[in-house]
């Protein structure tokens, strides 16, 4: 079956992951721990983050957690704030936690909607959010519909948002295929009954992805090229 859909994961997929959440968490915990460096260093190990290196680590809650997981985990931090109010006040400093790309988003849905396919967002962080990133950097309406954690869907590892995309598109699951860049992505995908392919922009190597993915890329500027391959 022909590919006519794609579900995009957004960050370390369409956004270089380290580039904008390595100093988003960085910025979070200072404002979390203040001076207090032994409070900052529970809670950077806490949340998987190297103070040192500016970087977040490889299983960190923050590459495929959800907002409220991570508020779940800084909650123990911050036991005057309830759960729910630590994930508002996340959503909000990550609406504008600065974005960089990974390639021409304009250039590469040109691309793929030349070959007439359905462009779909699906991420664990919430939505608005994610509403939020795309938008700053035009790109909000390039994509027929974006969808996060708290939409009412699920997320990943879950199928059921990607099939819940699949579903708003008209496209069969199996006509799909999810891009993304951790284990979660690919599970989900691989439950949906979707192809997944791998990109390297996030944390996560070669290695650890290969063995989930039809194929693993450098970056999504490669998928175009690619589904015209597997669409001849």
């Amino acid at each position: 079956m022909n590919i006519r859909g794609v579900i995009f994961d957004k960050d370390g997929t369409l956004f270089d992951f380290q580039s904008t959440w390595g100093i988003w968490t960085a910025q979070i915990l200072v404002r979390i721990a203040g001076s207090d460096g032994a409070l900052l260093g529970q809670l950077a190990r806490a949340l998987g983050y190297d103070t040192e290196a500016r970087r977040v680590q490889p299983g960190s809650v923050i590459v495929a957690g959800t907002p409220m997981e991570i508020a779940a985990v800084i909650h123990g931090y911050m036991p005057a704030m309830s759960q729910t109010q630590i994930f508002d006040w996340l959503n909000k400093e990550a609406e504008t936690a600065p974005q960089v790309l990974v390639t021409d988003l304009h250039r590469l849905t040109a691309e793929l909607r030349r070959i007439n396919l359905g462009l779909c967002v699906m991420t664990n962080d919430a939505e608005n959010p994610a509403r939020a990133h795309l938008a700053s950097v035009e790109a909000l309406d390039l994509f027929d519909f974006v969808i996060g954690s708290d939409s009412g869907f699920g997320a990943k590892p879950d199928a059921a948002p990607l099939l819940a995309l699949a579903d708003k598109m008209d496209i069969p699951a199996a006509a799909c295929v999810m891009v993304g860049d951790s284990t979660h992505d690919l599970h989900a995908g691989r439950a949906a009954g979707m192809r997944v392919v791998a990109v390297l922009t996030g944390l996560a190597k070669v290695a650890e992805l290969a063995p989930l993915a039809d194929a693993v890329l450098p970056d999504v500027s490669y998928l175009p090229a690619w589904i015209s391959a597997q669409n001849s």
